[in-house]
């Protein structure tokens, strides 16, 4: 695995901001790290990558415990952090020959160069980093933690401030890159994460809450939405008191979304409903989840 996390605990005082979380990311994966404001994510990130100790578990980073060998995991990782942290006063490809010697890339010129048509960076590589908008500035931040082609890339919302045009050409990056390296990626953006995440791991203060693939995530039997069209209009309120179910969205006077968390499936208890009243279901169908309402029921 090229990164295992074992009952990582990371406390601030009396707080424990990761509280016991364990989890792997294997080569050519791409792991969408989600959660609320606070949970923990990039509290995580950084003790992954040495930027802070963990007060109890054990990470390792390509088969190296990142507590005996700290310099050498930080060789293989790339990292962009939430606060993208550049230095404003120097020119983009400046920076990037300045940090690819601090890793000492070899044939840099070279290096600096593609990785500069990589992200984009063509039209602004001689302009003052202070001058960019954020978006190119997130860009100078992706290409300084890809510049020394590292086995695992860890980032902390990496396409902030991007434009739609932007935003695409980076998940497609970003894509590509998952495809030989290990990528863990931090992000609100429920619609990145369906676009370009392997799987999805999310936590709640500090506890890790779901471990799997998106789609096994949006298809979870104990979560269940239902459109069903019935022949004749009911009441949205009649619908609601059915056993079962605990909530009903009227789309027209006929036909209704139906939710329910319980584990039987909501389709039988809807043809039960609808032969007791006398009904003639026309349409009905199990709804997918949004990978954003999945977010909002682990974490509410």
């Amino acid at each position: 695995m090229s990164i295992s996390v074992k009952h990582l605990t990371k406390y601030y005082g009396e707080q424990a901001a990761v509280d016991n979380i364990s989890f792997e990311a294997k080569n050519g994966e791409i792991l969408g790290f989600l959660g609320p404001n606070g949970a923990g994510k990039s509290t995580t990130m950084k003790i992954i990558t040495s930027f802070i100790p963990a007060t109890e578990g054990d990470v390792e980073v390509c088969g190296l415990d990142i507590k005996k060998h700290s310099l050498e995991v930080r060789k293989k990782i790339g990292y962009l952090p939430e606060h993208n942290p550049l230095y404003l006063d120097m020119y983009v490809k400046e920076y990037l020959n300045f940090v690819g010697k601090i890793y000492k890339v070899k044939k840099l010129k070279e290096r600096v160069a593609e990785v500069i048509e990589l992200v984009g960076l063509q039209k602004e590589q001689h302009k003052v980093i202070g001058q960019l908008s954020k978006g190119y500035r997130q860009r100078v931040g992706l290409a300084q933690a890809i510049i020394h082609d590292p086995e695992v890339l860890i980032l902390d919302e990496p396409t902030s401030g991007l434009d739609p045009n932007q935003l695409a050409e980076i998940r497609e990056l970003i894509k590509k890159i998952g495809k030989q390296k290990t990528v863990m990626l931090s992000t609100h953006i429920m619609q990145e994460v369906e676009a370009i995440c392997d799987r999805v791991i999310i936590i709640k203060n500090g506890k890790l809450v779901a471990n799997a693939k998106a789609s096994e995530l949006q298809s979870d039997v104990n979560s269940q939405v239902v459109f069903v069209e019935f022949d004749a209009e009911i009441s949205r309120n009649r619908l609601a008191k059915v056993p079962n179910i605990s909530r009903v969205e009227e789309v027209t006077k006929t036909s209704f979304l139906v939710k329910s968390d319980s584990s039987i499936d909501l389709r039988k208890t809807i043809a039960a409903y609808a032969q007791e009243e006398n009904l003639l279901i026309l349409t009905i169908r199990k709804e997918e989840k949004t990978l954003e309402e999945v977010f909002k029921d682990y974490t509410k």
